[in-house]
């Protein structure tokens, strides 16, 4: 592509173990396109940041960037976050006389590659199951990440539905690990009230962390609260290579013109009930203060982030809900 060079912008995680999975996917991209520079950023915590990917790039000799979200939906750290960093930087090289475009790919979102990957994940925990209780005795529990995003938790909801019903599972539910609710504790508690023999436990994530684990934790917590129900911890979709190819297509999509985010529901645009307050707010990133402080674990907190005021993210509008994160916290259910 000439002097394009691709850009993978993560998250980021205290979990190594995460940032390593990272690492991987950006390599099996990177592998996909020997002719061009392929670099990947965080944007908290682990590094490199984004900012340094972008400095990579450009001194391997790219003027037009092709930047993807390594996320799953479209939320504040796409549509605000990243955004303003790559908005940011753009601006700041071309005032100082670099010529550089940067172009901003949708997030992978619901897509049939990432359904069918997920159905590889769910099929897999079937058939490490000790026992051959069948679909229609099983409820199907998907758990997202959790946002202050209604349109992103719904995309959660939408996949849920788009897998019970598609697999053919007798139930299916969804819950989330923190921000908005139910919350995987209430929501497995709720669960296990409907009768069903089997409950498939499926983070929907893109790789490990301390989120992941405490979601496993929890379900085995209502595990044995639970002795007549099997409960089955599916694997997350991970660098699956049908998840490879959707990243794929979201690059491919920047120079196609099929790039357009979901805008009739975004928070940011629209007057969405219950955050009407949000239209219009002004795209700045909340996480300058803890790009690149490093590593550690939800036990062992990184010694290096030194910082003054909490790492926080926009408060959901309804946080003291009785099965909300106002109520009820995940890691001591």
């Amino acid at each position: 592509m000439g002097n394009t060079g691709i850009m993978i912008c993560g998250h980021g995680s205290r979990n190594m173990a995460a940032v390593e999975e990272f690492r991987g996917l950006a390599s099996q991209i990177a592998a996909r396109y020997p002719d061009d520079p392929v670099e990947f950023g965080f944007l908290e915590f682990a590094q490199p940041i984004i900012r340094t990917g972008l400095d990579a790039l450009i001194d391997r000799g790219a003027s037009h960037i092709l930047a993807v979200p390594g996320m799953l939906f479209a939320a504040g750290h796409v549509k605000n976050d990243i955004a303003s960093v790559l908005n940011d930087y753009a601006a700041i090289r071309n005032r100082d006389g670099t010529a550089l475009k940067i172009e901003f790919a949708r997030d992978l979102g619901i897509d049939p590659k990432m359904l069918a990957a997920a159905r590889v994940r769910i099929e897999q925990a079937e058939a490490a199951a000790p026992t051959g209780i069948g679909r229609e005795e099983t409820l199907l529990m998907v758990v997202g990440r959790g946002t202050s995003d209604p349109d992103a938790n719904g995309n959660i909801a939408k996949i849920t539905r788009m897998l019970g019903e598609g697999m053919g599972f007798g139930w299916s539910e969804t819950c989330y690990s923190g921000v908005t609710f139910p919350l995987v504790a209430p929501g497995l508690e709720h669960a296990v009230r409907l009768g069903y023999r089997r409950i498939i436990v499926f983070p929907y994530f893109l790789f490990t962390g301390i989120l992941v684990e405490r979601i496993y934790a929890i379900a085995d917590q209502i595990a044995v609260a639970n002795p007549g129900i099997e409960f089955i911890k599916a694997p997350y979709l991970g660098a699956h290579e049908l998840v490879m190819d959707t990243f794929i297509d979201r690059i491919a999509g920047i120079t196609t013109g099929d790039n357009a985010m979901n805008c009739l529901t975004c928070l940011y645009r629209e007057k969405i009930v219950g955050f009407e307050a949000r239209v219009g707010q002004a795209q700045h990133s909340h996480h300058h203060h803890v790009e690149g402080i490093g590593t550690g674990t939800a036990a062992q907190p990184d010694q290096t982030q030194d910082h003054d005021h909490p790492h926080t993210h926009p408060a959901h509008p309804h946080a003291d809900h009785p099965h909300g994160p106002g109520k009820r916290n995940p890691a001591s259910a």
